[in-house]
């Protein structure tokens, strides 16, 4: 199934085809519907530019205890 906005849509709500697919992915990433890496590909920008867009929209990246640990461990640090 495709999803089709029209240009006039996209007009009335005064965005641009590549800022509603930004907003999406960061939709859909602070909803945990997409990781990171998913998110970003669907937008095309780099690691860092998808994290300004997250900040600009109060959205944190997701990173648990667990993530650091293993961080860590890939680190060849013990705690």
């Amino acid at each position: 199934m495709a999803l089709i906005i029209t240009d006039d849509t996209l007009s009335k709500a005064q965005l641009s085809a590549d800022e509603l697919l930004v907003d999406l992915a960061c939709y859909l990433y602070d909803k945990k519907r997409m990781s990171m890496g998913q998110a970003r590909h669907l937008t095309g920008l780099d690691q860092i530019s998808f994290q300004k867009e997250l900040a600009k929209r109060d959205i944190y990246i997701h990173y648990t205890a667990e993530d650091l640990e293993k961080d860590l461990q890939n680190l060849g640090i013990e705690l």
